[in-house]
């Protein structure tokens, strides 16, 4: 069971980062007609909060009282990893291309690794360690950095930020917490839609919209599709895919497999946008996926049956309890 729940992970983790990759180009077309990442994130979080709130409502149904015991989590969850993590990508987006700036979000699990690392106080197994080193080898790649397409560094610094929040999205998405995937994730919606309401309203964050049409595949398209695709797809079903996938998976394997949202990332603004990174920034992100590939292995050689309980108490990234 504990095997087919894992498997089952992986595909929930490499949908998630599919619909999260969707995210970039559909924003970006927003932004071009004068959109407001702070207009952009509110609707697209409000849309999602109403899309998960009948299902929220029928998971809670009876047991209330968790969103009591969860509250600093939920509101944690909300205001850092939904509002926080998106403002800051959307606005690292303003200034780079969506590849570039996914990829310094997704620095993230380098923070989720070093976090697993102060809690249990126990280094990372070799292949995990050879994991992040390729992660970080391809973001340099990516960054290109000695070439002529150096990123603007206003833009580095809002991918940056948005590493932050990635990273508090897996760590808490992960916790062995009786909230049900479903309900963390409408109630952090929820929680996001108010965070950002207030600084709205208060004017820290520009809230600017505009009704005008918005260029998709070389054609002109009417900007509630993209805001529908951002609520529907890129937020409602991405975060309840990647929160049900962490809690299968644990937070470090669900941050790894994740990276493959980059490379979903780079496919939808090369078919949507016609933007596609040069061949070092590819070649980074054939590194990305190897690192993906030496923490799975890591893992699964660090939890194989033949070591005996004491292996899987001892892995990196075990299963939470009540999955299996």
């Amino acid at each position: 069971m504990a095997a087919r729940s894992k498997s089952l992970g992986l595909w929930f983790a490499l949908a998630s980062a599919a619909t999260f990759g969707s995210s970039g180009p559909f924003a970006k077309s927003l932004l071009v007609e004068g959109w407001s990442s702070g207009a952009i994130v509110l609707l697209r979080v409000a849309g999602a909060t109403l899309v998960l709130a009948v299902p929220t409502i029928l998971a809670l149904r009876g047991r209330w009282s968790l969103v009591r015991d969860n509250f600093l989590t939920i509101l944690a969850y909300g205001a850092v990893a939904v509002a926080g993590c998106q403002v800051a990508y959307f606005y690292a987006v303003q200034r780079l291309d969506v590849g570039v700036a996914l990829l310094l979000e997704y620095l993230g699990v380098v923070l989720v690794v070093l976090w697993v690392w102060l809690r249990t106080r126990r280094a990372p197994s070799a292949l995990t360690g050879l994991g992040v080193v390729l992660a970080v080898v391809g973001l340099v790649l990516v960054l290109d950095l000695s070439g002529q397409s150096r990123p603007d560094l206003v833009g580095v610094a809002w991918g940056l930020v948005a590493a932050t929040g990635l990273a508090t999205f897996f760590v808490l998405a992960a916790e062995d917490s009786t909230l049900p995937p479903v309900a963390l994730a409408g109630l952090g919606m929820a929680a996001g839609s108010v965070a950002l309401g207030i600084l709205g309203a208060v004017h820290v964050i520009p809230l600017e919209f505009a009704a005008t049409p918005v260029t998709l595949v070389g054609g002109d398209v009417p900007w509630w599709v993209a805001i529908g695709e951002l609520a529907l797809i890129a937020a409602a079903a991405a975060y309840l895919l990647g929160v049900t996938a962490a809690r299968m998976l644990g937070s470090t394997v669900a941050s790894f497999v994740g990276l493959t949202e980059v490379l979903f990332a780079v496919l939808f603004a090369w078919v949507l946008l016609d933007e596609l990174p040069g061949l070092v920034q590819l070649a980074g992100g054939v590194c990305i996926v190897a690192g993906v590939v030496a923490v799975r292995l890591g893992e699964l050689r660090r939890g194989r049956p033949e070591q005996g309980p004491a292996a899987a108490e001892d892995a990196d990234f075990p299963l939470p309890a009540g999955v299996a």
